[in-house]
């Protein structure tokens, strides 16, 4: 499976990592790559939460444009 993951620079310098489509599955890394690899198991352990819960694997997110 594939996820869109949204990365921003938190204030202590290191790289936030979330995954809109899985509500509170977040990581951090020193560096982009760091975070990237730290948010996949994030997701790989959240996806196996939510199977064994019996909740919905992930929520729907549709990206939308607007002018500008």
């Amino acid at each position: 499976m594939k996820f869109l993951v949204t990365l921003t620079q938190g204030e202590d310098g290191y790289i936030i990592a979330e995954c809109p489509a899985l509500p509170g599955c977040m990581s951090q890394g020193r560096t982009r790559e760091e975070a990237l690899a730290n948010i996949k198991e994030a997701i790989a352990l959240s996806l196996e939460t939510r199977k064994e819960l019996g909740l919905p694997l992930y929520h729907e997110v549709a990206e939308v444009e607007v002018a500008v």
